[in-house]
């Protein structure tokens, strides 16, 4: 974590430069976070500072290292700040104006051959899952880059640089200004931004084409610079409470250094994601700044974050209330069922009729089979007979028999 205040120095009616700056990276996991620690310089006439977030989803490799093993997003976000502050130590010169859409991309080229030549380095096997979201060493970045527009005046030119959605603010007495553009696949708002969560589409990375997103802006001091990684501001409820955040410790402030740690303390009580954070303030000292962003605080609070907060408030207590209504329900549903149940379900319980049939058939004793009469055993035990002489005849029939009853009654009556 760095936190270094600064001041500016003034001569006659020159206005001072940056006055007071700070800045801090919060890993969730200590030595592992893939936010770099941020870049913080400044001198009478000139600033720069930036933030850098190691991608995490698509930077998810782990690559071994004298260190140990490291992401690739932890190892993306700390070459590219030392490449970007080496270069624009060289490029950034006071009595020179910096020519913005050249300094991009120098910062690209720079950039991507550092990630590439390190990738080498680490001479890791290339990966057989394919995917749009998988890079190699990818990472953001959110720079401001600051110069003195004249020698004897207060306004300044502020050269915007990015790559991702990392963000940059000025922050002026009417409000905070979003100075970078967040490189999603779905863009929108601020808002509607934090909502969805999109999926990065422009981030600096070994293995892919990316761009430098630059513009410039004129600014007037005195004014507030912001750079900051989306875990400061991400797990907001909106844009409004992250300038409330930056400026709401302000007021109570003794010193830089307690400013900064209050900052930081409200950002870890919230994100879910390591926060890494520059600010820089030009034409004014701390109490000065108090004085400014007094009445701003008070009106951010009177008239967006309180009112949103309490409407906040009351969906979290009806979404208690209907938590407990619906386990009421389910409790009260089932209680019901078993009263109904027996009767549904009479029939279900009942067994089959052939389970019945075949249960009746088990239990009733066996049939005797019918024995055959001794006549009938006798004729039925001899199929043939033998006569005197030993010769065999033919066995009779019942047909015969019938047959010779017949004629016997026949010839009875005759006579």
């Amino acid at each position: 974590m760095t936190d270094s205040p600064t001041r500016g120095r003034s001569t006659g009616g020159l206005t001072a430069g940056p006055t007071v700056s700070f800045g801090f990276n919060l890993a969730k996991v200590p030595e592992h976070g893939e936010d770099s620690d941020p870049i913080l310089r400044d001198g009478p006439d000139l600033g720069l500072l930036a933030v850098f977030d190691g991608v995490g989803g698509a930077g998810g490799t782990v690559y071994e290292t004298d260190d140990g093993p490291r992401s690739g997003a932890y190892l993306a976000s700390r070459i590219a700040r030392d490449v970007v502050e080496r270069r624009m130590l060289d490029l950034l010169v006071p009595d020179w104006n910096l020519k913005g859409e050249a300094a991009a991309e120098d910062l690209r080229q720079s950039v991507q051959a550092a990630l590439r030549e390190r990738l080498e380095e680490l001479k890791a096997p290339a990966s057989r899952l394919r995917s749009r979201l998988l890079r190699a060493l990818p990472t953001t970045m959110a720079m401001l880059a600051l110069q003195r527009s004249h020698w004897d005046a207060a306004r300044w030119l502020c050269h915007v640089f990015w790559a991702g959605d990392s963000r940059a603010y000025v922050f002026e007495t009417d409000g905070a200004h979003q100075l970078t553009s967040d490189d999603l696949r779905q863009p929108s708002d601020a808002l509607t931004n934090l909502r969805r969560d999109s999926v990065v589409s422009n981030a600096m990375s070994a293995d892919s084409d990316f761009h430098v997103g630059y513009r410039r802006v004129e600014l007037q001091a005195p004014f507030l610079l912001v750079c900051a990684t989306d875990g400061c501001f991400g797990y907001l409820p909106s844009p409004m409470h992250f300038e409330r955040l930056v400026l709401s410790p302000l007021s109570a402030a003794r010193s830089t250094h307690a400013w900064s740690r209050s900052v930081q303390s409200a950002i870890a009580e919230v994100t879910g994601d390591d926060a890494a954070m520059a600010v820089m303030a030009v034409g004014a000292d701390l109490s000065d700044l108090q004085a400014l962003y007094g009445p701003r605080v008070a009106q951010l609070e009177e008239e967006f974050t309180s009112p949103m907060d309490e409407l906040g408030r009351a969906v979290q207590r009806l979404e208690k209330e209907l938590q407990a209504l619906r386990q009421r329900e389910i409790a009260h549903s089932e209680e019901l069922w078993s009263r109904y149940k027996t009767g549904y379900e009479r029939y279900l319980q009942q067994r089959p009729q052939e389970d019945l049939d075949q249960v009746e058939e088990i239990g009733s004793p066996k049939a005797e089979p019918a024995h055959a009469s001794d006549d009938e055993s006798s004729s039925e035990g001899t199929d043939k007979s033998v006569t005197d002489d030993g010769n065999r005849t033919a066995p009779s029939t019942s047909a015969d028999t019938t047959r010779t009853d017949v004629e016997a009654t026949a010839e009875s009556e005759v006579s």
